[in-house]
């Protein structure tokens, strides 16, 4: 190192978001997306560029930039400038032509993923009060629009996203499997647990999709009617799904069968193993759970009968509890076979929403701050819908077409089919 190297240290005191290689990261980023939204302008001006006013001047043109403003990131706060557009012949040609940029909306203050920390930190237990002093390191000491009334406002705002999204317009979509469960939460500062009824489906290209989220009583019949009963009249989704996969909560199967008659049940297997393990012994669980998984692992229903014949046979002598647990429901837990084997393992569990749920359950259990029923249940949808996006489309979708025309299925293929490769 030469003697005249200086080397910049931390000023003692000083946050991560005064690390010299954050600055230089920010700053990197900055010019990226300045360029990225000039790339924009120049784009929408060469697409209309064949506009002219009436004095034959170009119609749209640059003009000059919005105020500076600050953008809340990952990475600290960035300072941008929008470029602006005039249209010189909106007065005389209609409607004015106007510049929006898909990068930097006109009044975007923060990024995505700053929106989706503010809900995990509240469920985490962070108060309102805090939410400054715990994303300092992060965004910096002087960063704006992250005091208690402005996450007070946001919860409020992510409530009347909820109450929008529910009366959105399904009419044009067709799903055609279904999941449900009743998520259990423990609200902060509340006698008892909140239960939020979910409903999740999957349509025709077989992209998974949140359907309903609401505030129930418990798991009653009457909670999930009023929810299914929304999602056929008011949200238009007339046509009944062809598969409903959910635990055997009998409030849910009660209210199915008089909103859409024609949709078959499964039970699912995640929690018909918990609750049948429940009954057992703990010297048995092991070897029962490997029992359970060869009856719904089977490669066709005849095997799946005979695993499941053998689980009776063994236990039912002196588990008779156990036996019965399961013996109740053995039609809807092997209702699955008649479906394309690539879905088999989309829709024999309900799955989709005890993965989603359980990390956000395990939050709200370990909270201490207050957290009314309303909060949780506008936080916990905003979780939802940013886990949404991360879920996987069901395997061989090009099947759904099929099982839409009611095409029946015998261990996971066509009948049709099946029986011609018999004959041969």
């Amino acid at each position: 190192m030469k003697e005249d190297t200086v080397v910049a240290l931390p000023r003692p005191g000083a946050s991560v978001a005064d690390d010299p290689l954050l600055m230089v990261l920010r700053e990197g980023a900055r010019r990226m997306l300045l360029q990225a939204i000039e790339a924009e302008v120049e784009t929408f001006l060469s697409a209309h560029g064949s506009l002219v006013d009436e004095q034959g001047r170009r119609r749209l043109v640059r003009n000059g930039h919005a105020p500076e403003r600050q953008i809340q990131t990952g990475i600290g706060p960035l300072e941008v400038r929008r470029p602006k557009v005039r249209d010189r012949g909106g007065a005389v040609g209609g409607e004015p032509i106007r510049f929006t940029s898909a990068v930097l909306p006109a009044y975007l203050r923060r990024t995505r993923n700053i929106e989706e920390l503010l809900p995990w930190l509240y469920l985490k237990g962070v108060s309102t009060g805090q939410f400054e002093e715990a994303l300092a390191a992060l965004l910096g000491t002087d960063a704006p629009g992250l005091s208690a009334a402005t996450v007070r406002r946001l919860t409020e705002a992510w409530q009347e996203e909820h109450e929008r999204w529910q009366g959105r317009d399904l009419s044009s979509r067709r799903y055609v499997y279904l999941w449900a469960d009743g998520v259990y939460f423990t609200p902060r500062l509340e006698h008892e647990r909140q239960c939020m009824l979910v409903l999740t489906g999957a349509d025709e290209q077989g992209r998974k999709e949140l359907l309903a989220i609401e505030d129930g009583y418990r798991e009653s019949a009457q909670s999930w009617r009023e929810l299914l009963l929304r999602l056929r009249d008011e949200n238009g989704l007339k046509l009944d799904p062809e598969l409903a996969t959910g635990d055997g909560a009998l409030g849910f199967w009660q209210a199915l069968h008089e909103v859409w008659p024609k949709t078959r049940q499964q039970r699912c297997w995640v929690h018909k193993v918990a609750n049948v393990l429940n009954k057992l012994p703990p010297s048995l669980q092991g070897k029962a759970k490997q029992d359970l998984h060869r009856i719904y692992e089977a490669a066709n229903r005849q095997e799946a009968e005979d695993a499941f014949d053998r689980f009776l046979a063994k236990y039912g002598s002196k588990y008779d509890k156990a036996v019965s647990c399961l013996a109740k429901d053995r039609k809807a837990l092997l209702t699955f076979y008649d479906f394309p084997a690539e879905h088999w393992k989309h829709i024999r569990t309900s799955n989709p929403i005890e993965s989603t749920f359980a990390t956000v359950r395990l939050r709200t259990s370990k909270t201490k701050g207050c957290l009314s029923r309303q909060t949780a249940l506008a936080m916990v949808f905003k979780l939802a819908k940013s886990a949404e996006r991360h879920w996987r489309r069901l395997d061989g979708s090009q099947r759904l077409a099929q099982v839409i025309d009611g095409v029946r299925f015998r261990d996971g293929e066509p009948v049709q089919a099946t029986e011609e490769q018999a004959a041969a």
